[in-house]
């Protein structure tokens, strides 16, 4: 730091040494951060961030797939600003309650498909999914099938960080380093169409899928299987839309064997696909169990929530023995604060037409986006709505992924940022999970910036000698 640098100046910098030296992200990767730090950003409004340096981007990952309402709304704060004056916190455990617990609960079972009519609700998705596990464990328990233990899961689909969520998750990557249960936890193969063998149409490539759930159930025993997690579509593990039929055709599978089925809607839920749910509205199922979270505050408090059935409530809400109680919860679980939020979250999407909005501008979007097919690099694009993600590759025709070495989804990501647009990289992808409230001019945008970043890239790569020239 000099003598001629702003306030401003300081202050960016001070902020940046502290981050630098304390603050212990998500997902760091040390071989760069110790020199380059954070990003720092500054402000928020709408669909846009700006930086210390008060540059401003468009958002194309909303956060992190959870601003779907956008930035800056005053109903919100002061929404949370009420509640904490009314009351910023009581314990829910026993039989205490406050009004946005009960109303927000109340809420998320008129939008939640079929007879999904209780909710416990915990602080993220991570705490969502694990609390499915410990219910469904408590559930079988209580009809004394007591070996049904075992959780199946899919290669590539996330459901979270905790030890028991990323147990399940099959993100490989995710686990280098760690530990996870591979006693409790079995992962099938992902349902990628993508990657499926060129001659294998997509009805054959779901049948094959949907029979490996079944024959990973028979290998396991059916009496010792608990529960199939799944995402309807899978978000961290590169927007996997499985083929048509095979939620319907999993599900089946699961009632066959009486195996729980948990649809993990962290990310679908809440608009993101023009629905509030998107299982049975966009999948046609309706699953025993749907964590959420992200979108349910639009990101601005914490607040996860795992809503379960009828059938499941009235297993587990009879006594296990005299004085026994249902021994699980979180200091923090209806915190009054966040559920206020939640409320008014869902409040503004329902007047103001999100879904409707999600559909129409969506279909733009998800068309503007798949338009970057003729792009030398882009092998494949899917998603729906505003969940995409674009495949770079080497080779369009062999599907060779570009050297690991080379970052293509990083090089992408930069140059995308350098003009204005932040979208995520992951690996040779980048995903693009924007506010839900894009206009068509912010989609023109998005589209025009990604092709000019990804043509940048790829002469990049060229002149590296990653590709051809």
């Amino acid at each position: 730091m000099t003598s001629q640098q702003s306030p401003a100046q300081l202050e960016k910098q001070e902020i940046w040494q502290k981050d630098r030296d304390h603050f212990m992200h998500p997902w760091t990767d040390f071989s760069t951060f110790k020199e380059t730090g954070s990003m720092v950003f500054h402000r928020a409004d709408g669909v846009s961030l700006q930086d210390a340096d008060g540059k401003r981007y468009l958002d194309g990952i909303g956060g992190l797939w959870c601003v779907n309402i956008g930035y800056g709304r005053d109903e919100i704060a002061e929404a949370v600003a009420a509640q904490i004056r009314d009351i910023p916190y009581f314990s829910t455990f026993g039989h205490h309650t406050t009004a946005p617990a009960a109303r927000l609960a109340a809420k998320l079972a008129e939008l939640a498909p079929g007879d999904l009519n209780h909710v416990f609700y915990g602080c993220g998705g991570s705490v969502a999914n694990d609390t499915a596990v410990r219910m469904i464990h408590f559930y079988f328990n209580q009809l004394g099938k007591t070996s049904k233990k075992q959780i199946i899961s899919r290669i590539d689909g996330y459901h979270g960080s905790t030890y028991m969520a990323m147990s399940i998750t099959g993100v490989e990557f995710d686990h280098i380093g760690f530990d996870i249960d591979r006693q409790l936890v079995h992962h099938i193969s992902c349902p990628n169409p993508y990657r499926r063998p060129e001659e294998q149409s997509l009805e054959a490539f779901c049948d094959e899928k949907v029979k490996e759930l079944e024959d990973k159930i028979l290998e396991l025993g059916p009496d010792n299987v608990a529960a199939f997690f799944a995402e309807p579509i899978m978000g961290a593990g590169g927007v996997i839309v499985p083929p048509e039929g095979y939620h319907r055709k999993t599900l089946e599978v699961c009632r066959k064997y009486d195996v729980l089925y948990v649809s993990d809607e962290v990310v679908t839920a809440f608009g993101r696909l023009g629905h509030m749910f998107a299982s049975e509205d966009e999948f046609g199922i309706v699953p025993d169990i749907i964590t959420c979270a992200k979108g349910l505050t639009s990101g601005y408090l914490p607040l996860g929530a795992t809503i379960f059935s009828d059938r499941i409530y009235e297993v587990i809400s009879e006594p296990q023995a005299d004085g026994a109680i249902f021994t699980h919860g979180f200091t923090y679980s209806g915190h009054p604060v966040s559920c206020a939020a939640g409320l008014k979250n869902i409040e503004i999407m329902e007047r103001e037409g999100l879904c409707d909005h999600v559909k129409d501008v969506g279909a733009y979007f998800e068309s503007r986006i798949k338009a970057l097919s003729d792009l030398e690099i882009v092998g494949d694009i899917r998603g729906r709505k505003f969940m995409m993600c674009l495949e770079n590759v080497a080779d369009k025709a062999t599907r060779e992924l570009i050297a690991p070495e080379a970052k293509v989804g990083n090089r992408i990501a930069d140059e995308c940022q350098k003009r204005g647009l932040i979208v995520r990289p992951l690996a040779h992808m980048n995903i693009l999970s924007p506010t839900l409230i894009l206009t068509r001019e912010h989609v023109d945008f998005v589209a025009d910036t990604l092709r000019e970043s990804i043509e940048a890239a790829t002469a990049s790569l060229k002149a590296d000698g990653y590709l051809p020239r």
